[in-house]
């Protein structure tokens, strides 16, 4: 993004990101992030360190410091997430964002809960438009 965009949309899951920083009109196709894999990476990471989720933690913060440079030049962003605990990887990322990378947690202006996993582009759009409906007059 090489000029400021306002509000953009980023849908989070431990293996993806889906960034909308072209507006929300229906229709609207996000670019997509794939986050690191750590059993391709790292092939000395034991199988049931795998399993357990004791090796993404590099993983995460790579992706995590990606998804900040992908959305340096917007204003505010809203989040899309899904899971609990180690699980959210939004909740992950913006923890992560808070610590490491201030700029990027200072545009988060919310943040929602769903079933990405279920979840066309459309749809989140649509949860998205819905959230902004909603609180736009608080944040504007």
């Amino acid at each position: 993004m090489s000029e400021s965009v306002g509000l953009i949309a980023i849908a989070v899951t431990r293996d993806e990101a889906r960034i909308w920083d072209a507006g929300f009109d229906k229709g609207t196709k996000p670019t997509t992030m794939r986050a690191p894999n750590e059993m391709q990476r790292h092939h000395h990471i034991r199988e049931a360190q795998h399993h357990h989720g004791h090796d993404t933690e590099h993983a995460d913060i790579a992706f995590f410091e990606g998804l900040a440079d992908a959305t340096a030049d917007s204003r505010e962003i809203i989040l899309v997430g899904h899971g609990t605990g180690k699980a959210n990887a939004m909740l992950r990322m913006v923890q992560y964002w808070e610590r490491k990378r201030p700029e990027a947690a200072a545009k988060v202006i919310g943040a929602v809960d769903s079933n990405l996993d279920a979840m066309s582009d459309a749809a989140v759009l649509g949860l998205v438009r819905e959230w902004w409906d909603e609180h736009r007059e608080f944040v504007e």
